[in-house]
C-alpha cells in the first residue's frame, strides 16, 4: 500500500508537469516575458500551485513539527491590516512627511494604540505634517493620495511584505532584498505588540498550523520592539508580559484538544549588535528561562549573516552565556543560523564550522553546507539537523528556483534535514503553514517523492525540542528515536497523567500526541505504512483515545 500511495503521487506529479503549466497560463504572463515551467520561481507559480491536485494532497499531509520560523513573520497580513482598522485607537506616525512616492516607499513609520483620539489636523501625506505626530489610522487611510483606504491598505501590505516584483529581481543581489526584508519587522511589530492583537494573532497562528498538519512549533523571536499591555500607552519595561501571554495562549490552545502538541521559544538577538547589547539579550534569555523553564528551549543569533558578526567574532559572548547558564543552573542549547550565504570560504560560510564546534543542535538554513563534504560528515556524526527553508532562500536571492536549491545534495549525502517556512507572511506564502515548502520540494525534486517528504516530516518530530535535555541525553534520544519506539512520547504521557490526576479531557489530548508520534514512526524507511493508512491510523487511535 505504501508503494502504491507513493506511485500514485508520482503519477499525479508527472501528469501535472505536462498539463498544469499550459499555454493558457503562459499566455497570461506573456506580457512580462516570463518563462513557464514546473519548479519556476515561487511567487510567480503560487496561484497555479494552489490549484493543483498535488496541493490538495500535500495540504492534508501530516507535517510534524515546524522547527524554524520567526514569530512576527507568521501573521496573516490581510488580517493584521483589517485588525488595525477594527481596533479603536490605532494611530500612525512617521519621522518625515510621506509626501512623495520615494518617502512612501522607504521612510520608516509605526503604529500605536492611543487611549484618546489624536486631534492632529495635519496630513501625514503633505509637507506640512509635523514629524512624529500621531494620526488616527482611519484619517490617514481616507486621505491617502493614491486611492483612499483601499490604496492605503495596498500600500501598507507592500511595505510589510516582499512584493512579487521585488522577489524576482535577483540581479540586485541579497543585500538589497535584505534591506527591504528587515524594514518589515518594525512596522509589523508596532501593530502586533498590543496585547489584544497579539493574543488573537497567536490563536490564529496555532489554528492555521494545526489545519495545515503541523502539530508542534519551535518559534524564534528577538523581543526588540516595545510591547503594550491592553489599555496602556506605556511600553512594558521587560519582555515578561509578552512571554507570559505566549505561554498562556499555548496552553489554552493545547487544551482545546485539536491535536496540537505544543510550542516552545528559541530566544534570539541580532548578530549585528555590539557586545553590550548581545550580553543584555543573553541575560534576559536566562532570566526568562528561570521564570518559564518549559517555554524557553534555546538561543540563536539572527539577521543577515553576510553583514552581521560571525560566530568566531561572537565567541567571547557565547562563552560568557554558557558560563552564566551554568551559574544560574539552567541549560539553554544553541540552535544557530549558519551558512545562509552564497559565499564559499569567507567568514560567513565559516560560521558552519563554528556552529558545529560550539555544539549547535540544529543549523538554520546551512545553504552553503553542500560545498563542504567533511562538514557534512561531521553534521551526520554529531546528529545535527538542518532546518532548510527553500522558499525563503529563493525569495532572499540565494537561489533562482527550487530546482537549483542545494537541499537534494545534502539528502544524497545522508544529512538529516527538515523543511521549514522561515518568514512565510513576509515572503509571500499567504499563511503560516508549511504546505507551500512541502509542495515545492515534491514538485521540484525528482528523487524525493511522497516517501521523501514523509522522511523529512519524521525528522522534524525527532529533532523537535519537546523537553529540556543535556547534550548527552539529546544525542542518546536521537539515537534511540531512530528505532521508532516512541519512548519519549510514552514518558511524556506518564508525566502528564501524574500531573493531571487522570483528567479524561487531557488524557485525550495526550492520546493525540501519541497518535502523532506513532504515525510518524510509521513513515520510517521509505513510508512503510502508506499515506492512506496513516489517516486510518489517526482515526483508529483517536477513537481509542476517546
Amino acid at each position: 500500500m505504501a508503494r502504491e500511495a507513493c506511485a500514485i503521487v508520482s503519477a499525479i506529479r508527472f501528469e501535472e508537469q505536462q498539463t498544469l503549466w499550459t499555454k493558457d497560463y503562459e499566455d497570461s504572463l506573456a506580457s512580462d516575458s516570463k518563462d513557464i515551467y514546473p519548479g519556476m520561481m515561487f511567487t510567480l507559480a503560487r496561484p497555479k500551485i494552489e490549484q493543483s491536485k498535488l496541493w490538495k494532497i500535500v495540504k492534508k499531509m501530516p507535517k510534524g513539527a515546524l522547527l524554524h520560523c520567526h514569530l512576527e513573520a507568521m501573521v496573516d497580513m490581510d488580517w493584521l491590516i483589517e485588525e488595525a482598522f477594527n481596533t479603536k485607537g490605532i494611530h500612525i506616525k512617521a519621522d518625515q512627511p510621506l509626501d512623495s512616492e520615494d518617502a512612501q516607499s522607504s521612510a520608516p513609520f509605526l503604529f500605536k494604540w492611543l487611549k484618546n483620539r489624536s486631534s492632529e489636523s495635519s496630513s501625514i501625506w503633505e509637507k506640512s505634517y509635523a514629524v512624529d505626530q500621531w494620526i488616527p489610522i482611519d484619517t490617514a487611510a481616507d486621505a491617502f493620495p493614491r486611492g483612499g483606504r483601499k490604496g492605503f491598505e495596498k500600500w501598507v501590505r507592500e511595505r510589510i511584505t516582499i512584493t512579487l516584483d521585488e522577489s524576482i529581481q535577483h540581479m540586485h543581489g541579497p543585500n538589497d532584498i535584505w534591506r527591504k526584508f528587515q524594514s518589515c519587522f518594525g512596522i509589523i511589530s508596532s501593530l502586533l505588540h498590543y496585547e489584544p492583537t497579539f493574543r488573537t494573532f497567536l490563536r490564529r497562528m496555532f489554528e492555521d498550523l494545526i489545519e495545515d498538519g503541523v502539530q508542534y512549533v519551535d518559534v524564534r523571536s528577538t523581543f526588540l520592539d516595545p510591547f503594550y499591555k491592553e489599555g496602556s500607552e506605556e511600553p512594558e519595561k521587560d519582555n515578561e508580559l509578552m512571554i507570559d501571554i505566549l505561554d498562556e495562549e499555548i496552553e489554552n490552545f493545547k487544551a482545546l484538544g485539536k491535536g496540537f502538541w505544543g510550542a516552545r521559544l528559541i530566544y534570539t538577538t541580532l548578530r549585528s549588535f555590539d557586545s553590550r547589547k548581545i550580553i543584555e539579550s543573553m541575560q534576559e534569555c536566562i532570566d526568562m528561562k528561570i521564570l518559564y523553564p518549559e517555554l524557553i528551549c534555546g538561543f540563536d543569533l539572527v539577521g543577515q549573516e553576510d553583514l552581521g558578526r560571525s560566530l568566531a567574532d561572537l565567541t567571547p559572548e557565547l562563552f560568557w552565556f554558557k558560563k552564566a547558564c551554568a551559574q544560574n543552573k539552567v541549560d539553554i542549547p544553541f540552535f544557530f543560523h549558519a551558512g545562509e550565504t552564497l559565499g564559499d570560504g569567507d567568514e560567513t560560510d565559516e560560521n558552519l564550522f563554528d556552529a558545529i564546534l560550539l555544539g549547535t543542535r540544529r543549523i538554520g538554513h546551512a545553504f552553503s553546507l553542500y560545498k563542504h563534504p567533511l562538514l557534512c560528515d561531521m553534521v551526520k556524526e554529531k546528529k545535527i539537523l538542518i532546518e532548510s527553508c527553500p522558499i525563503s532562500n529563493e525569495v532572499l536571492r540565494l537561489t533562482g528556483s527550487i530546482m537549483s536549491h542545494p537541499l537534494p545534495a545534502l539528502l544524497a549525502r545522508g544529512v538529516p534535514v527538515s523543511l521549514c517556512n522561515d518568514d512565510p507572511a513576509i515572503l509571500g506564502h499567504g499563511h503560516s503553514g508549511m504546505t507551500h515548502d512541502f509542495w515545492q520540494a515534491l514538485q521540484g525534486w525528482e528523487n524525493l517523492g511522497l516517501e521523501g517528504l514523509a522522511s523529512l516530516a519524521e525528522n522534524s518530530v525527532r529533532w523537535a525540542s519537546f523537553e529540556d535535555m543535556s547534550a548527552q541525553q539529546w544525542s542518546q534520544e536521537l539515537k534511540e528515536g531512530a528505532y521508532g519506539k516512541g519512548e519519549r512520547a510514552y514518558r511524556y504521557l506518564n508525566h502528564m497523567l501524574e500531573a493531571l490526576g487522570g483528567k479524561a479531557r487531557m488524557i485525550r489530548i495526550v492520546g493525540v500526541f501519541i497518535v502523532g508520534i506513532d504515525v510518524f514512526n510509521c513513515f520510517e524507511n521509505a513510508c512503510q505504512t502508506g499515506f492512506s493508512e496513516v489517516f486510518r491510523t489517526y482515526q483508529r487511535l483517536w477513537a481509542a483515545c476517546i
